[in-house]
């Protein structure tokens, strides 16, 4: 927009200078492709305002009233943004659509103190010409509901921080904190692990045989025994080796014939596309991202990259959502799309919609997407960093096999029965008749072809043989099976996930290990003491409710303040009472042991901290020695100096131990953080008989490889022993709970390791 003045015949054009705001200077970049000159497109780098980190900041005698400070680090940017707000016509607040984004819009126009008309808030769910240029055309006011949500979260999480961790400090040890959802996420690895380590394992057998048609001896196929004199089998029917070998010897080398067969034909249709959740779990699965790190990346597909001649782009839609919808636009292009590169077989007659999963989805939201279909991962991969690229693929893969033909696969079954007339056996095959939308979204669908069988057909029986098995715990949780499982509860939402999982690993409750969850020493003993004195905070329908009562509120259902008071008054009499109540040594346990300080002759006492047991002067605080000690209380040496070189500062390297084990690194940590690499097994490859297997990293996934890789490429998913299998000289391998297993699948040696 313009304004002209005629003034002495002379034409005056003042330019008017519209303020578009967002969170990132990526965002910032990418939105500026779009907009003329008379908009200027700055970033507010995150928030610019918060709590304070020295004090509550919350009146509790006034409402709750939130006492907000600018963080030193955004003064800056605070006053830059100050200075363009009053010389702008227009203010348009494009911070993302969630209510992060609302509240800081609305921070932003509090420190601002604009008038009400010159400010605009636009949301879009992508970052498109198309999409900002229609949101500019379509300003709304401040969701001042979504605001108030925020706040009711950011003061319900700062009263139970900062009223609950001074009393772990007290009463177990300093450094801990405790939260209103961390602590609940904290709780479900907690009992997770109790449940394996209550885990009785149960041992149970299972027949197969090898078979083949009698006029056709090549053609062999695996049936499992399912009936035996009409019963038939369940898990547990066999649960010795005895047991097993009987009925070997039963069956013995006795003919079968085709009793029954049967072919059914069913159709595999694809899954929704994802939302925040379903994305962080996938990505965990297939690719092996934390959630943290999904997000992370996620972030920058939607904000913008770089495609060279076309300048940054954002390539996904906005991707903190539990929707499932898609835009009517998308459908039609990837109808087309599909059609034009797989051909008409491959679409549907009409757009595939999905139903949303959960109560409190936001159908207005889209779920994530390609913001341009035609933008196939291969054609862009140029631009992409490795994640960046894996992510996208699946994103775009997920979105447009969503829309086409299901999978058409063919089920058969083959019952053989013995010449005896006592056994079943039974054959399953699976044949993908059509691949459908598997062709761009593939997915573990495994064949199993059967030859071509006639009921009452005579069947050669060429092996029957036994197999043990045990039965397994539950496994730990990884990111994606505990992001599943705070869905299922009702836990956070989709934007709290991620920082959940990094905040209970940093704050040391929770380790990985394998890519899977382990709680600490410290994270047992807390819980148990919450559940036991504050069960409503970490109790899992409370914290849903609360939950539904923060959803009620960005709704315009109920007032915050009501909600804030109804938990915290309750709480605040409970934590008084808990404060005078509860004592240390009841939690805290010291263990005397026959170990002397040697810096002042007192007892040493087990104590334990943060990061588990250690060794202190009983002597405390007079005296301040401290030792560290491994799980079985012995104490660990100081660490032994090495005569090797620091090659990144040349101090000497030491020998030291951490989280995983032993390891070397310099002695100047933490100014040096140099860690010598040590992957090795000792195990000479052989395959070559040259290489040493050594462990590798790929996929999110451990395994073990010749080093002399790509001129030799044995693998192998199991770290070897070093020892060979008596039967076929393979490698043996460590298999489940402790066994030793042949690297061979098809050699079936196993023992138990000793």
């Amino acid at each position: 927009m313009r304004a002209i003045i005629l003034k002495d015949n002379f034409k005056i054009i003042f330019s008017s200078m519209n303020l578009v705001i967002v969170e990132s200077p990526t965002k910032a970049k990418t939105i500026s492709r779009f907009l003329t000159k008379d908009y200027k497109v700055e970033s507010s780098f995150g928030h610019i305002r918060d709590l304070p980190k020295s004090k509550m900041g919350i009146d509790i005698e006034h409402d709750f009233t939130p006492q907000y400070v600018i963080p030193t680090k955004a003064k800056k940017v605070v006053t830059t943004l100050k200075k363009l707000a009053t010389k702008a016509d227009n203010i348009y607040f494009a911070t993302d659509q969630d209510r992060e984004g609302e509240a800081i819009s609305w921070h932003l126009a509090q420190i601002f103190k604009t008038p009400e008309a010159k400010i605009k808030r636009i949301t879009f769910h992508e970052i498109t010409e198309e999409a900002i240029l229609h949101a500019l055309k379509n300003p709304q006011a401040l969701d001042l509901h979504m605001v108030d949500a925020q706040q009711a979260r950011r003061v319900l999480d700062r009263l139970v921080g900062y009223e609950l961790s001074p009393f772990l400090w007290k009463k177990v040890t300093k450094g801990l904190s405790a939260g209103r959802v961390q602590s609940v996420t904290v709780r479900l690895i907690v009992e997770r692990e109790r449940e394996i380590k209550d885990f009785k394992i149960e041992e149970y057998w299972t027949i197969a045989g090898q078979f083949a048609p009698q006029n056709n001896l090549q053609q062999i196929f695996k049936a499992n025994l399912r009936q035996v004199e009409a019963k038939v089998l369940e898990k547990f029917s066999i649960t010795t080796e005895a047991q097993a070998q009987e009925l070997v010897n039963q069956i013995g080398q006795q003919p079968f014939t085709v009793a029954d067969l049967t072919s059914k034909s069913t159709l595999k249709l694809p899954n929704a596309p994802f939302t925040t959740s379903t994305l962080q779990q996938e990505a965990n699965r297939r690719l092996g991202f934390s959630a943290k790190q999904t997000m992370m990346i996620a972030q920058q597909l939607y904000e913008g990259v770089d495609l060279g001649p076309q300048g940054s782009v954002g390539l996904i839609t906005y991707m903190r959502t539990d929707s499932v919808n898609l835009a009517e636009k998308f459908l039609t292009e990837a109808h087309q799309y599909i059609i034009d590169n797989f051909g008409a077989n491959y679409t549907t007659p009409k757009p595939r919609h999905f139903s949303k999963t959960q109560k409190s989805a936001q159908e207005a939201h889209e779920a994530i997407r390609p913001t341009d279909v035609k933008l196939a991962p291969q054609q862009i991969e140029t631009f992409l960093n490795d994640n960046q690229f894996k992510l996208y693929q699946l994103i775009w893969q997920r979105a447009v096999a969503c829309q086409m033909a299901g999978a058409k696969l063919e089920n058969a079954a083959a019952d053989l029965i013995s010449q005896d007339q006592k056994f079943i056996f039974r054959a399953n095959g699976q044949v993908v008749k059509f691949d459908g939308w598997l062709k761009v979204y593939p997915v573990a669908t495994k064949e199993e072809l059967l030859p071509a069988l006639q009921v009452k057909e005579t069947i050669v029986s060429q092996e029957i043989k036994s197999e043990q098995h045990f039965t397994q715990p539950p496994a730990r949780y990884t990111d994606a099976s505990l992001v599943k499982a705070l869905e299922e509860y009702g836990i956070g939402r989709p934007s709290t996930y991620a920082p959940t999982i990094s905040t209970i690993i940093d704050r040391g409750y929770v380790e990985r290990e394998e890519k899977r969850l382990k709680p600490t020493e410290i994270a047992f003993i807390v819980i148990d003491l919450l559940i036991k004195h504050f069960p409503q905070i970490v109790d899992y329908q409370f914290t849903a409710k609360l939950e539904d009562d923060l959803d009620a509120i960005a709704e315009g259902k109920t007032e915050w303040v009501p909600v804030i008071s109804n938990f915290y008054h309750p709480f605040k009499e409970l934590l008084n009472e808990k404060m005078e109540e509860v004592k240390k040594s009841d939690i805290m346990p010291e263990e005397k042991t026959d170990e002397v300080c040697e810096k002042c002759n007192s007892p040493m006492i087990i104590k334990r901290g943060r990061y588990g047991k250690f060794l202190a002067c009983s002597n405390f605080p007079d005296c301040k020695n401290t030792k560290k000690i491994d799980k079985n209380g012995q104490e660990i040496p100081e660490p032994l100096i090495l005569d090797k070189k620091c090659p990144d500062c040349g101090a000497p390297l030491q020998q030291r131990v951490g989280r995983y084990g032993p390891f070397v690194g310099c002695s100047k940590y933490p100014d040096c953080k140099y860690i010598e690499k040590n992957n090795g097994t000792g195990v000479a490859c052989p395959q070559c008989g040259v290489g040493e297997i050594v462990s590798k990293r790929g996929r999110g996934r451990v395994f073990y490889a010749c080093n002399k890789y790509p001129d030799c490429k044995f693998a192998l998913w199991s770290k070897p022993t070093g020892e060979k299998c008596p039967n076929c000289q393979s490698l043996i391998v460590y298999g489940k709970n402790g066994s030793l297993v042949c690297s061979k699948k098809d050699c079936g040696y196993t023992k138990e390791a000793v």
